[in-house]
């Protein structure tokens, strides 16, 4: 498949996603989120903008219809257009709330929204800490990767930063690859997420002390005469 052909496919993949948001936010279900793992969420920082944007985008759509009374095929036309444009404002803020960030047993799966995932694997995390960012550089885009640091941004702020001892990829939307050591991200309970991630890393440095103990077995280096 040639590389437009691709951007394409991982395009119309996220319109479906946010799109199936918009059900599961109705139903209030949440995507990829299993039972014993910890939902991070993240959405409220982005909420006030997004229902703002979505009231502007409705008082126009009314606008339009009454002035275009005259014109029913440009009025019929841009009414589509613009349900369909407040459809994705508020599918926008439903796969925040439905596509949380995840902690699970042996990965945390940060998300944003419907564009992007990434899992990290708990064992690589070195340290996490509460850390409140606003981003500064808009024209290199959300979320954009620079010396091998992630940002994951919601409403222009991150507040957790995730190091780590190997890289992990980021795939964004449209296919670029990025290897990182640095993940920041926001979470609306950051100190939460903080505290159940360096929990979750004390767990699995337990687990591997137990596994190290069961291996070597009882009695291993004990001379014994002969």
């Amino acid at each position: 498949m040639s590389r437009g052909g691709g951007a394409l496919r991982r395009l119309a993949v996220h319109e479906g996603r946010w799109m199936a948001s918009l059900t599961r936010w109705v139903t209030r279900r949440r995507y990829g989120t299993a039972p014993g793992e910890r939902a991070l969420p993240y959405g409220a920082a982005q909420a006030a903008l997004v229902y703002g944007l979505a009231f502007v985008c409705a008082v126009e759509t009314v606008g339009l219809h009454v002035l275009l009374g005259g014109f029913p095929v440009a009025r019929t036309v841009l009414l589509l257009a613009d349900v369909y444009t407040v459809l994705m404002v508020l599918g926008f803020q439903a796969a925040a709330v439905t596509r949380p960030h995840v902690l699970g047993a042996d990965e945390l799966r940060l998300r944003e929204g419907a564009r992007t995932e990434v899992r990290i694997p708990v064992e690589r995390i070195v340290s996490v800490r509460y850390d409140l960012r606003f981003t500064r550089e808009p024209a290199k885009g959300r979320g954009a990767a620079a010396g091998g640091v992630a940002e994951l941004a919601v409403g222009g702020q991150t507040s957790v930063t995730v190091e780590l001892a190997g890289p992990v990829e980021v795939v964004r939307l449209l296919g670029r690859c990025e290897r990182v050591r640095t993940v920041r991200f926001h979470a609306d309970d950051a100190r939460g997420a903080v505290a159940a991630v360096r929990a979750r890393m004390r767990e699995r440095e337990g687990e591997g002390e137990r596994e190290r103990t069961v291996s070597e077995g009882p009695g291993r280096g004990v001379v014994r005469p002969g």
